[in-house]
């Protein structure tokens, strides 16, 4: 389970829409699982798109443990989503704070949707199917989005809420990369 280099914002390869995952249970998928597995955890990821690491496959994790970048946000049951498809519950949405590997020592108040429902796959094939809010909402949408090409700050709708964590939180003991 070796640590993989995180890309990082302007590379190429961060835009590009991931193709969906045909084998499942397949030996080339669990390393795929365990490498990002062991890299969230070494960078103190709330989640990774296999996108980030340069793999372009529709493969999500997050969760499993209270991330230390975000230590007021609820535990989020670990999961891997294979092949996402999201519905938004209704039109409220909720502009928080953002980080992301791939734009480390950054912050960003994005507007996401406060409740959705997934659905996909686990590493095995089996179906996934969750109606979430809040900050498990939050996370789900910005790791989908990587799959779609899309980093953060595309959402920001006020650039003037987009800076470096240590200048926008001074007091805040943020652990970054």
């Amino acid at each position: 389970m070796p640590i993989k280099p995180v890309l990082r914002m302007g590379d190429s390869r961060l835009l590009s829409v991931a193709q969906p995952v045909k084998a499942f249970d397949a030996p080339e998928l669990h390393a795929l699982i365990a490498d990002m597995r062991a890299t969230m955890a070494a960078l103190n990821g709330a989640g990774l798109a296999a996108p980030q690491i340069g793999v372009g496959l529709q493969v999500v994790i997050f969760g499993g443990f209270k991330s230390p970048r975000y230590p007021e946000a609820e535990e989020i049951p670990d999961t891997v989503l294979i092949n996402p498809q999201l519905e938004f519950i209704g039109e409220a949405m909720e502009e928080d704070w953002e980080g992301c590997l791939s734009l480390p020592g950054m912050r960003g108040k994005v507007p996401r949707y406060k409740q959705l429902r997934y659905r996909g796959f686990d590493f095995a094939g089996k179906p996934i199917d969750r109606t979430v809010s809040d900050f498990h909402a939050r996370v789900v949408q910005h790791e989908c989005d990587h799959l779609l090409g899309i980093l953060y700050p595309m959402r920001i709708r006020d650039m003037r809420l987009f800076g470096f964590t240590e200048v926008l939180f001074p007091d805040l003991q943020v652990v970054e990369e």
